[in-house]
């Protein structure tokens, strides 16, 4: 069974940890807030402006002055602060924040990223994105497998435009946790029900399987 969008930022909520300064990109990534547990405490970043993000609101509590880097409508913890971009982007850039969590159009295999740019699409710019690739020093990111087409976005190299060079160190996807290593990705978990044999169907990268592979934990 592929996991959705949910159950993907929950498996990666399990890669957050106490103390940790954590940077949400937009789409799955925001998700991840919701599943953090209750125990830990950590504060989320956004490059808008905004240190001590919450979980979404529940419909009919939003405040539209309240935002993430995505325009969503977010809620604060107790303690959390609002600045400008410079000295959001500044605490990126002095690499003050512990895990960046991205989306991606595609990942290449050595840990090459393309989140921002589709050839021919209208674009506004990169945005943070290139900051946080250049700066952290942790990156996963949260990606669908395949695209509307069933071809893999898990490369040998990207196509499209890259956002940063040798970055990724981890990818979760509806079928698989994959980590990127010197000789390709390694298969770390698989999504439950989904078999080995799939996921390399999948992928168009080389795919290290090098022991019995567990499924995920995401209940």
């Amino acid at each position: 069974m592929a996991l959705d969008k949910n159950q993907i930022a929950k498996r990666i909520a399990k890669e957050v940890k106490e103390g940790y300064f954590v940077n949400l990109g937009i789409g799955i990534p925001t998700l991840v807030a919701n599943f953090v547990p209750n125990d830990i405490s950590v504060e989320f970043q956004s490059e808008n402006g905004v240190l001590g993000m919450g979980p979404f609101p529940y419909e009919g509590e939003e405040d539209a002055d309240i935002i993430n880097a995505g325009k969503q409508t977010i809620t604060t913890l107790p303690g959390a602060s609002f600045f400008d971009s410079a000295f959001s982007f500044g605490m990126i850039r002095a690499q003050k924040v512990d895990l960046t969590i991205l989306g991606a159009m595609e990942v290449s295999e050595n840990g090459d990223i393309a989140n921002w740019k589709i050839p021919g699409k209208m674009v506004k710019g990169m945005g943070g994105a290139m900051d946080l690739v250049a700066s952290a020093e942790n990156i996963i990111v949260a990606m669908m497998h395949v695209n509307k087409a069933g071809e893999s976005k898990i490369l040998k190299k990207c196509t499209l435009p890259l956002t940063g060079v040798g970055c990724v160190k981890k990818v979760v996807t509806e079928l698989a946790v994959l980590e990127v290593t010197p000789n390709g990705f390694r298969l770390v978990e698989r999504a439950p029900g989904v078999s080995v044999e799939e996921i390399i169907k999948a992928t168009a990268a080389t795919l290290i399987v090098d022991c019995e592979i567990p499924e995920m934990a995401i209940d």
